[in-house]
């Protein structure tokens, strides 16, 4: 009687790949974000992002440092993500002062409320973080610079005031934060932003 030949044995899972660094930093910001919308700021520790990600404690705090850190970098997130839509929408609107004001105003806006409550989230959990307060400023000199070089073509001869941009700031942060609140509506925030921008171009002229 032939004899049966042995059964071959199953194939080896093949190595799991190991990520880049780059890609394990947008893998940790991905799942610190869902975990910040599901349950908030207080549940955002080093730890808890290592569980939810399935990585070791040491490869969190290799990219992040500190819980401080880790927030920053959330914010940075969100910077970059607002500010590649506020260049695609600039791009698209036509060179009048109204269409590019309009576009300026409605992606922030709109970067804002896609964000939902965690940036003020964010925010809050950094108050008094040296972090944050580099982080935010240098967020805002970028905005600041964007706005002189998007809307200076319409200003008059003396140009276009700093005071005026961090004017502009102000009221897209205050009516922003309004909007996410329910406070108004996301029209009735774009709209007025849109008016204050006009409105401080023209004051120049």
């Amino acid at each position: 009687m032939p004899r049966t030949p042995p059964a071959a044995p199953p194939p080896e899972p093949a190595p799991r790949r190991r990520m880049a660094r780059h890609e394990r930093a947008r893998q940790l910001l991905d799942v610190a974000w869902a975990l910040l919308r599901a349950e908030g700021a207080d549940a955002l520790s080093l730890g808890r992002l290592a569980e939810e990600a399935g990585v070791t404690k040491p490869v969190v705090y290799d990219h992040f440092g500190t819980r401080e850190g880790l927030l920053a970098a959330l914010y940075q997130d969100f910077d970059v993500r607002q500010t590649a839509v506020m260049d695609a929408a600039i791009a698209a609107a036509r060179p009048t002062l109204k269409d590019k004001a309009g576009a300026i105003a409605a992606a922030y806006v709109r970067c804002v409320l896609t964000q939902g409550r965690e940036i003020p989230q964010v925010l809050a959990a950094l108050q008094g973080s040296p972090e944050m307060a580099a982080v935010k400023r240098q967020y805002q000199e970028a905005f600041i610079a964007r706005c002189l070089d998007i809307l200076s073509p319409f200003a008059g001869a003396g140009g276009l005031a700093r005071a005026g941009m961090w004017a502009v700031l102000g009221a897209a942060d205050a009516l922003s934060d309004a909007a996410v609140g329910g406070d108004i509506g996301a029209e009735a925030a774009q709209a007025e932003l849109f008016e204050t921008i006009v409105a401080i171009v023209r004051r120049s002229r």
